[in-house]
């Protein structure tokens, strides 16, 4: 189980977990932002407004509850890799905060909509 969820198992490869179920494949080197893979996963899925999303580590702590790791955008991909010590982590594109009036975002946005309606549905 730890070969399919660990966060690098290919040098300079990150796996971004969908809530689809899909897994996006990122190569990387010293000067990938989380920002660099954020706009391209915003083009692979369609989205138009991204600012409610956000990449994620997702590990499970000693008591097995699940913590999430906030990855802010100007983090290089290399650095949060190197600096990781826990096993078992994945990086997951979740939704980060709740829009205000989440009708708006499906007028402005419907596959963001989506998107953030599978996670909280």
């Amino acid at each position: 189980m730890l070969k399919k969820e660990a966060l690098l198992l290919i040098p300079n490869v990150l796996k971004v977990f969908l809530e689809n179920g899909q897994i996006k494949s990122f190569t990387f080197d010293g000067r990938t932002t989380v920002k660099d893979v954020m706009v391209t996963l915003q083009d692979r899925l369609s989205l138009r407004h991204i600012e409610h999303f956000a990449l994620v580590l997702e590990y499970s702590s000693s008591e097995q509850s699940h913590r999430f790791l906030l990855l802010q955008d100007k983090q290089p991909l290399a650095h949060v890799v190197q600096r990781t010590h826990y096993h078992g982590m994945r990086c997951l594109f979740r939704v980060s905060f709740f829009p205000k009036d989440p009708v708006e975002l499906l007028r402005r946005d419907p596959a963001a909509f989506e998107y953030l309606y599978i996670q909280v549905g």
